[in-house]
């Protein structure tokens, strides 16, 4: 079903540029645009991670300059059935994280410095299973090519304007199909892209919860990560907004609501899907409910994962605080006062 539906999301946003190309420059201008679209979903195949990571200026990180952090990776991979992943560093104080790359072989995981100060152990553990799952489920390289289609269309409208008094461009339409086109267009690749991103996080965080093992410590990392994103800008994702919706949380600003113009579903809504998990988790088999008759009450507990040990982090009342670096070292010039390296 979801390659089904990526697919035919794809082959829309295919025909959406085609549409624009049409109106603006008539049947010669949908050919073009059909190239453009052609090498543009080609480009974006081989070149997605390194376009991301590039805009985001992050750092390759491995066991020797990153050792805990790149432990972790490691872990969860392993978990999931995955191969290793490369691993990345993104110094910025707004905690977040994104996945990357065309398939499983060739994907890419990053985190920033915000993150992994702000989260606890476990917490870093659950939003990198949850990137893991968008490796798994081959989401990375679809989300990258709409959003690359989707500029591409937005740039299309832009160049409505100067081909609009164009009176040889077999433009049937005239100034109403230039007027589509600068406007309309652009709008409904917003929402393909939206709808594209919407879907996918549930089912990311469903299965992210399952390859770290418990998911209350996911729960709890979403909680933390969006009162990060609301207090602390992240100006490369403001700058390349189409990037928003790779990041586990919406890095931009003043975009919460769980609507049609959402890069992601409601962080509320997110952590309540979880919960509900959880419980459903805790729910033990008849089995599990005699033998656990047979010994003094517990709180609920979820699956352990790959560490050993289970705990479910309460969402704290105040933000938290920067705490000292477990993870490493900086892999690139000096020390700064501030990251993941301190």
């Amino acid at each position: 079903m979801n390659t089904l539906r990526t697919a035919m999301l794809l082959a829309a946003m295919t025909a959406l540029f085609m549409g624009v190309g049409y109106l603006i420059g008539g049947s010669g201008g949908m050919v073009i645009a059909l190239l453009i679209a052609a090498g543009t979903n080609l480009f974006s195949y081989w070149n997605a991670d390194k376009m991301v990571l590039s805009m985001n200026r992050a750092v390759e990180v491995d066991e020797k300059n990153a050792p805990e952090y790149y432990a972790v990776v490691q872990a969860l991979a392993k978990q999931a059935g995955l191969p290793m992943p490369k691993t990345y560093l993104i110094d910025n104080p707004q905690p977040n994280a994104f996945a990357t790359g065309r398939n499983p072989e060739n994907a890419a995981v990053a985190a920033s410095s915000g993150l992994l100060q702000r989260l606890s152990h476990e917490e870093v553990a659950a939003v990198m299973a949850h990137e893991l799952a968008h490796v798994q489920h081959r989401d990375t390289l679809t989300m990258t090519i709409v959003a690359t289609l989707a500029g591409a269309i937005s740039m299309l409208g832009n160049f409505a304007f100067f081909l609009g008094g164009n009176r040889d461009n077999n433009n049937s339409f005239g100034f109403v199909g230039v007027l589509v086109a600068m406007i309309v267009a652009p709008f409904a690749a917003m929402i393909v892209q939206m709808a594209v991103s919407r879907t996918r996080e549930y089912e990311a965080d469903r299965r992210g919860a399952e390859i770290c093992g418990n998911p209350l410590w996911l729960a709890s990392a979403l909680n933390k990560i969006a009162r990060g994103a609301e207090q602390i800008p992240n100006e490369d994702a403001e700058r390349n907004p189409a990037m928003a919706h790779l990041f586990i949380i919406n890095p931009l600003h003043g975009e919460r609501m769980d609507n049609l113009f959402s890069t992601h579903p409601s962080t509320e809504n997110r952590i309540a899907a979880l919960q509900e998990m959880a419980s459903e988790m805790g729910r033990a088999s008849p089995a599990n409910r005699r033998e656990a008759s047979a010994r003094p009450a517990q709180p609920e507990e979820a699956s352990a994962g790959p560490w050993g040990k289970r705990t479910e982090p309460a969402p704290p009342a105040e933000p938290p605080q920067p705490k000292p670096n477990p993870w490493g070292r900086n892999p690139t010039g000096p020390r700064r006062s501030k990251g993941p390296w301190s």
